[in-house]
């Protein structure tokens, strides 16, 4: 695959790891029954040792707030875009431009109602027309989209072979009802995960698209998640060149989308789990699974499967 659509760190030194926070997913969260000021979530992000932010582009009136406090905190930025053709993603994609600093985009296509052959003509498009930008774009493996289908996105992947993948398993989990794993859905997943070019952090049990994995994770699920995502950075790894990025996103996201929530006696919606926490978790089993990725790649063992 051509260097056009790798994320170049501009740095020496062996391919690397960036892990971001989804700017969505910083929806709701504060202390004291206050929401973070947007700043107090810039500072929350850059302490807790993330790179960088997950985020739309923001609109041309917000722009320079959001140059202020990347500078400020030190954190890279990344796009995403909702394309239906390669006409509008060409204008996200010059969005980017004109906001600048936008180290790759990550597309969520629509709509699912797109299917087969119609599909895989759109994807080619969509990514010669981000080849023509020279920006690195990615297609999410995501429900309600060109990809919310398992089957039909491994058949994407082996007819546009250029397509590279933010890989989120989550979908493809609950979408199958999977509480566990099985050789036929492991199949699949190796098909796509060889296009792993990022990856988003999610739980699901088969039911829930995102489930609280407790304090120290030891959900069930945990284990499956966090294999999968070690196979990814193996595969990554095994084509990266030097300085090149692999970005890990925590998106977890907020109430009225997928955290459950509970109700109060006063009729309020409370959710269930601590979502920064669970973030900060993520963000740690992404590390160890890295290093492991890593030593693995160092001692050529290619030994991907163990836990």
């Amino acid at each position: 695959m051509s260097d056009w659509n790798s994320i170049q760190s501009g740095k020496p030194g062996p391919p690397r790891l960036s892990i971001e926070q989804s700017w969505w997913a910083m929806g709701g969260l504060g202390e004291g029954g206050k929401e973070w000021t947007m700043e107090q979530k810039f500072e929350k992000v850059a302490e807790a040792g993330y790179q960088g932010i997950s985020a739309v582009i923001p609109a041309p009136a917000e722009q320079d707030l959001w140059h202020t406090l990347l500078d400020r905190y030190g954190l890279s930025f990344s796009g995403i875009a909702f394309p239906t053709s390669p006409r509008s993603l060409k204008e996200a994609l010059q969005a980017a431009s004109s906001f600048g600093r936008v180290q790759y985009m990550n597309l969520q296509v629509m709509d699912a109602f797109v299917v087969d052959h119609e599909a895989e003509r759109l994807l080619d498009a969509l990514l010669r027309t981000a080849e023509g930008e020279r920006m690195p774009t990615f297609v999410e493996t995501h429900r309600g989209t060109v990809t919310q289908d398992l089957i039909r996105t491994v058949n994407y992947v082996r007819q546009v072979p250029q397509l590279k993948l933010i890989i989120d398993l989550s979908h493809y989990v609950v979408a199958g009802e999977m509480n566990g794993t099985s050789a036929a859905a492991e199949q699949h997943f190796e098909a796509l995960l060889d296009r792993t070019a990022g990856i988003h952090a999610r739980i699901s049990n088969g039911e829930q698209v995102q489930v609280d994995i407790g304090p120290e994770g030891d959900h069930p699920m945990v284990p499956h998640f966090t294999r999968w995502w070690r196979k990814g950075m193996s595969r990554w790894l095994a084509g990266a060149a030097a300085g090149q990025i692999l970005p890990f996103v925590t998106e977890l996201g907020p109430p009225g989308y997928y955290a459950i929530t509970t109700m109060t006696p006063g009729g309020e919606a409370v959710e269930i789990s601590d979502r920064w926490q669970q973030a900060l978790l993520f963000k740690q089993l992404a590390e160890q699974e890295w290093g492991q990725a890593v030593t693995e790649a160092d001692k050529g063992t290619g030994h991907e499967d163990g836990n």
